[in-house]
């Protein structure tokens, strides 16, 4: 059967513990009554999904359709902003702190169980090849027209890879590898709370994103963070979206994420899900590299 959110929300929390859940823990992780709890836990044993506070194999069957299968990464781009560093190297491989950028993402998606990870790949793409002595499941998609067309190019190239996906701009430093989850019950773009914003954010209502904007202020504020995750029914229509959205006049300078959240935002209902500044970080600037990691700043 399929399950309800207040279902998903508990036996997915279940099955990140690795001991028996006390009712009052998973109040805390899933923000819901006790009454709730209780009443969703006698629904799930009866239903025997869970056994003495453990989930059970028929529970993490029924978790099944909503496990994250793959991930999308967009690494064509050039990095302008990063020069000149990205002269002779790809954004996503610049090292901080001595480790590439990109490692620490696959390294949370890997630890999440994901094992099916694309990157799509154009500047410098022979460069990316070194990945595979660490990551050999990689598989790479290229993009020959990542130098005259914005991301929706690299997003057209993996149309065909993004249900039950995340995508990753390649290009953040992750601190907090938690924020990539194993299961999830509908399709979401992380995001940070601000009152705030001159970067690309969200106006969003009731938790559902109502469009993409650059810039904004005021309570529906959220500044958006390149990571989302696009359930099995949503990355279908992605995959045509994107294509007619390409193909329209001036298709080829938008960004991907216009299309679910603004040019057909008629089809998808996109959740928020919150994350904080000391989750992750995009460094934009080489000024703002040589800020991070002194290694830098000579």
């Amino acid at each position: 059967m399929d399950l309800t959110r207040k279902q998903f929300d508990i036996l997915a929390a279940l099955s990140e513990s690795k001991e028996a859940s006390t009712q009052g823990e998973l109040k805390k992780e899933t923000g819901y009554s006790l009454d709730t709890v209780n009443r969703v836990l006698k629904e799930m044993a009866e239903a025997g999904y869970i056994e003495n506070g453990f989930i059970t194999n028929d529970g993490l069957n029924a978790l099944e359709p909503y496990r994250a299968k793959r991930a999308v990464f967009i690494a064509a781009g050039f990095g302008s902003r990063l020069v000149p560093i990205t002269f002779n190297t790809p954004k996503p491989l610049v090292r901080v702190y001595g480790v590439r950028i990109i490692d620490r993402l696959i390294d949370a998606c890997l630890k999440a169980g994901i094992n099916e990870i694309y990157i799509v790949r154009g500047y410098l793409a022979e460069l990316f090849d070194q990945l595979l002595y660490k990551y050999p499941m990689i598989k790479f998609l290229e993009n020959p027209v990542y130098n005259e067309a914005n991301n929706i190019s690299s997003s057209l190239v993996a149309r065909y890879m993004l249900s039950n996906a995340y995508v990753f701009e390649a290009d953040l430093l992750i601190s907090n590898p938690k924020l990539i989850k194993k299961y999830h019950y509908t399709s979401e773009f992380l995001a940070i709370k601000k009152e705030r914003s001159d970067d690309w954010c969200f106006r969003v209502k009731d938790g559902i994103i109502q469009e993409q904007q650059v810039g904004g202020e005021g309570d529906d504020i959220w500044q958006m963070v390149g990571i989302s995750y696009w359930n099995k029914m949503d990355g279908h229509k992605l995959s045509q979206d994107i294509s007619d959205v390409y193909s329209a006049p001036g298709g080829k300078a938008r960004y991907w994420e216009q299309v679910p959240l603004n040019y057909r935002k008629e089809h998808y209902q996109v959740e928020v899900r919150e994350c904080f500044d000391s989750d992750i970080v995009e460094i934009d600037t080489f000024k703002e590299l040589k800020a991070i990691d002194k290694i830098y700043d000579v």
